[in-house]
């Protein structure tokens, strides 16, 4: 927590990731959509699809983004999200969201937040832009889209990937753990976020300590 104190003045955006995170985590049931894919249960599902013959991935791509709207329809906004994002923007930190769902289900599911809308969203990178989590590329994107350094993002997600791509673009990460086990993949326990916390009404608490040096809209 104190290297967490020690940096968090310099944060002026926050990286939300959306499935677990901004959304109450089930509404995609990934085994679900692994086996409708014949996508091995210990393999990524957009990695699988791209592993498959060209002829195949199409196909593939259909079911996936149809099961994923469909989620997203039936999603409803994770415990303290609306009053977050609500608090954060007032403050004026500028906002984003990485996600590796297409930007189809994230507009979808954004239609559940109370008095939310795309635009409040400095930057909304979805796998139709840029490589997919675990990759950092999409926090780079999204640093560029909100005129800021990587390192003066704050990251936040419920899965090992989140913090794996944020702390690889060199940016402060925060894991929300929706008071359950952490989210990882095989070989991903040794990654380290710089902040747990159980919901994201207790990002809140962060945010008071980098109040004075976000930027106003």
């Amino acid at each position: 927590m104190s290297q967490l104190m020690q940096n968090i003045q310099t944060i002026k955006g926050v990286l939300f990731d959306l499935d677990g995170t901004l959304t109450w985590p089930g509404a995609l049931d990934f085994p679900a959509i692994r086996r409708e894919l014949c996508c091995p249960q210990d393999q990524p599902i957009l990695e699988y699809i791209e592993s498959r013959p060209k002829s195949l991935k199409t196909e593939l791509m259909k079911i996936l983004e149809q099961r994923e709207k469909q989620a997203a329809k039936a999603s409803v906004p994770n415990k303290g999200a609306e009053k977050c994002l609500s608090i954060l923007i007032n403050k004026g930190v500028l906002l984003g969201i990485l996600t590796r769902n297409s930007l189809d289900s994230v507009t979808i599911a954004l239609q559940q937040f109370e008095g939310l809308e795309l635009d409040d969203f400095a930057a909304v990178i979805t796998r139709d832009f840029s490589l997919p989590k675990p990759h950092p590329d999409g926090v780079f994107q999204a640093a560029r889209k909100m005129e800021l350094l990587p390192s003066e993002l704050l990251v936040v997600g419920d899965f090992s990937y989140d913090i794996i791509a944020g702390k690889a673009a060199g940016s402060l990460t925060v894991l929300v753990t929706n008071n359950q086990r952490p989210v990882m993949v095989p070989g991903d326990s040794d990654f380290e976020p710089d902040y747990t916390i159980s919901y994201l009404t207790q990002l809140l608490d962060i945010s008071q300590l980098f109040e004075d040096s976000v930027r106003v809209k």
